[in-house]
């Protein structure tokens, strides 16, 4: 197969995809989305790359980070038009980084998920604190990614603070209850398919609430009981998305869902693990690249 990653940036996690779909006898190759043109005509979608059509590949494989989400899956659109085979639809995408829109369908999908109220520009903040709880709580914002746009109010002064000081800037904001049995920690469970094939625990080296990787955290392994794999695998399969990275926490009220991660690296995973997860990502392209790209049921 002739397998295209689109990516901003070639790192780490496009390196070992390459690596690993070349010793299966696969021919992969970086495609730079911002670099792709796109061409429309009647029944005839094309896709240019450094002046050549793109118009000989099986899969294609998005790696599409948030800040350029509009634009990347714009491009692969393009490919799924063209019938060219992704394991990760861009509706699927787009979904899961409307951090609003995934916290409905976890919650459709009666998967545990930490209180949670959407706002924008209401004046009842005395209100919206006293629905969550009270403080401490946690201020996000509604497209924020790697643990930026998070603040932990402490007190009820402090969250209406906060809250206001994002509606003088027309930001709409999720608020959402502290889980202080979890703070600092989470679980990131890598699906692929319908299991789970790594997972890792993320501890914040500090007093940060907020265990991300990317925040200063380090990660070590975890073995996750039945249940937050099957946590893991819901919400993956509620939000259409065969191969992700789900963060859960252990709360006393069982695992919860924080978010759904559609383009998960790999460097972390596979390195506190030593688990071949570009190795499995591959596998699962080669057992379903032969099927066209099924229809989305979930919807927008």
């Amino acid at each position: 197969m002739k397998i295209g990653i689109l990516t901003r940036v070639p790192g780490y996690t496009t390196g070992r995809l390459k690596h690993e779909a070349r010793i299966r006898g696969h021919e992969a190759v970086n495609i730079k989305f911002p670099e792709c043109y796109i061409e429309l005509e009647s029944d005839n979608p094309t896709t240019h790359y450094r002046g050549e059509e793109l118009n000989d590949f099986d899969v294609i494989i998005p790696r599409i980070m948030p800040d350029m989400s509009q634009y990347g899956t714009t491009v692969l659109r393009q490919f799924e038009m063209m019938g060219v085979y992704t394991p990760l639809r861009s509706i699927a995408i787009t979904r899961a980084r409307d951090k609003l829109r995934a916290t409905q369908l976890l919650s459709k999908s009666h998967i545990g998920i930490p209180k949670t109220i959407f706002a924008s520009e209401t004046s009842d903040v005395d209100d919206l604190i006293a629905q969550i709880g009270g403080a401490p709580l946690i201020v996000k914002l509604a497209n924020g990614t790697q643990g930026n746009g998070v603040v932990l109010a402490e007190t009820n002064k402090a969250a209406k603070s906060v809250i206001q000081a994002f509606y003088v800037t027309n930001t709409p904001i999720l608020i959402q209850e502290f889980i202080a049995e979890s703070a600092g920690t989470d679980i990131r469970a890598f699906v692929v398919g319908n299991r789970v094939v790594a997972s890792m625990k993320r501890q914040s080296l500090d007093d940060d609430f907020r265990s991300n990787i990317h925040q200063g955290g380090s990660g070590s392994i975890i073995k996750l009981t039945d249940e937050e794999k099957s946590v893991a695998v819901k919400a993956a399969k509620a939000m259409g998305l065969p191969i992700c990275g789900v963060d859960l926490m252990r709360t006393n009220r069982g695992p919860m869902v924080l978010e759904v991660n559609p383009t998960p690296g790999l460097e972390g995973i596979e390195t506190v693990t030593g688990r071949n997860v570009a190795g499995k990502i591959i596998e699962y392209v080669e057992h379903n690249a032969s099927r066209k790209n099924s229809k989305d049921k979930i919807g927008a």
